[in-house]
């Protein structure tokens, strides 16, 4: 799956632009080229940041909630009021507490669990695939944050969807209000 699309009124994705990242290469944050557009873009720098800081080998759905959190309004809305300061909470904690026991373990996503040469976790990967093909379903050739925080729910096994759980988030719940569409998660 690349990271670039719109669908072609039959399902099918057709490029947005010529350029494609190679075949297993992840999201590449420097190069809006890649697919991610200029939403993504800093969301995903943040997660490799985050990654880099906390000395994980990859970049995983945990970095990537937290990066869009920080960074994306319109996916603090989804959450409401009070949610967002507490899964933050939840994510400053990770390397400091109960993030230690994920250090030096890949987030798998049900499919074989191999980093990818980017140094994404299979499931992030996963997450990424997940929101540029809802985007290409709109006919939009770039994923919003908000279609990033479906990919990142939709997989109830990943580590967003696990720290969604400590700070009370019902992540099907999350997962129905985005799909369709609706205000915030309450």
């Amino acid at each position: 799956m690349t990271f670039d699309g719109t669908a072609d009124g039959v399902g099918n994705v057709q490029p947005c632009t010529p350029q494609q990242p190679a075949a297993g290469s992840g999201p590449n944050a420097t190069d809006a080229a890649s697919g991610l557009g200029p939403g993504l873009a800093p969301v995903v720098a943040g997660a490799r940041r985050r990654a880099q800081r906390d000395a994980d080998r990859h970049i995983d759905t945990a970095h990537l909630l937290h990066a869009l959190l920080e960074s994306d309004p319109e996916v603090r809305a989804v959450f409401g009021d009070a949610q967002p300061a507490r899964l933050l909470g939840y994510l400053v904690q990770r390397s400091i507490g109960y993030g230690l026991r994920w250090q030096g373990a890949v987030e798998d996503s049900g499919a074989v669990p191999v980093v990818t040469e980017g140094g994404w976790s299979p499931a992030a990967t996963a997450a990424m695939e997940y929101a540029a093909a809802r985007a290409a379903r709109r006919g939009e050739c770039f994923p919003r944050g908000v279609d990033l925080l479906a990919g990142l729910v939709a997989h109830p096994g990943s580590r967003a969807s696990e720290v969604l759980g400590h700070a009370g988030v019902d992540a099907r719940r999350l997962l129905a209000r985005v799909e369709a569409g609706d205000g915030p998660a309450g």
